[in-house]
C-alpha cells in the first residue's frame, strides 16, 4: 500500500504565527514514510469570485491550490480565531477547493482541523465554522483528529510547540487519526 500524502493549510499568514509553528510541530509527528507538506501560497490566491472561476482562466494561484489538494490524500487545517471565526485566508482556500460544486478537490477528502488562539476559548468557534464549511464543501472531517490550543500567546511565548511534550502528544494523536483516514481512503480508491 502506498503511503498517504498530507497537505497542511495554515490560516495565518504571519511568518512567526503560532499556528504555523503548530503545523511545523505536527509535521515532525507523522509516521515514517508519510509525506507532509505545509502549503505556501495562500496569500497569493484572490478572493473567490465566480467571474474568475472559469475553465481555462482560473487564476494560477487558485489552480495550484486546487491541484495540491487534489494530489493530497488528506488535509491538516490549522486555524486561528479572528473575531470569533476562522480566518478569511482559510475560508477562501476552502471556497476555491470546493468548486466546481459537488466535484471540487475537497470532495470526500479526509480533513483534520486544529485550532489555536490567545484566548482560553482555544479558537473553538473558528474550529466549528471551519468544520461547517468543510462539511458543506463535501470534505470528510475526521472528528477524532481535533486539537484546540488556548492561551497560545503565553504557552508558546518562550518555546516552539515542538518543545512542548503535551502539545506534541496531542498533535501526534491527531495526525495519526488523519493518516489512518487517509490510508482508508487510499484502500477504497
Amino acid at each position: 500500500m502506498s503511503q498517504p500524502r498530507i497537505l497542511a493549510l495554515v490560516g495565518s499568514l504571519r511568518a512567526a504565527s503560532i499556528n504555523r509553528k503548530l503545523a511545523e510541530a505536527a509535521v515532525q509527528t507523522v509516521p515514517e514514510g508519510v509525506e507532509v507538506t505545509i502549503y505556501d501560497g495562500l496569500a497569493e490566491i484572490p478572493f473567490y469570485n465566480e467571474d474568475l472561476d472559469v475553465p481555462g482562466s482560473v487564476p494560477a494561484a487558485a489552480q495550484a491550490l486546487r491541484d495540491a489538494v487534489a494530489a493530497a490524500d488528506g488535509l491538516l487545517l490549522v486555524t486561528p480565531e479572528y473575531n470569533g471565526t476562522t480566518s478569511a485566508v482559510l475560508k477562501n482556500a476552502i471556497d476555491w477547493t470546493s468548486r466546481p460544486y459537488g466535484a471540487g478537490a475537497l470532495k470526500e477528502r479526509p480533513v483534520a482541523v486544529l485550532s489555536a488562539s490567545i484566548s482560553p476559548n482555544a479558537a473553538k468557534w473558528a474550529h466549528g465554522d471551519t468544520v461547517k464549511a468543510l462539511g458543506v464543501a463535501g470534505a470528510t472531517v475526521v472528528e477524532n483528529a481535533t486539537v484546540h490550543f488556548g492561551g497560545v500567546g503565553e504557552r508558546f511565548a518562550e518555546a516552539h510547540p515542538r518543545e512542548d511534550a503535551e502539545a506534541l502528544t496531542q498533535l501526534a494523536a491527531a495526525v495519526a487519526e488523519l493518516v489512518e483516514a487517509a490510508r482508508a481512503r487510499l484502500v477504497s480508491a
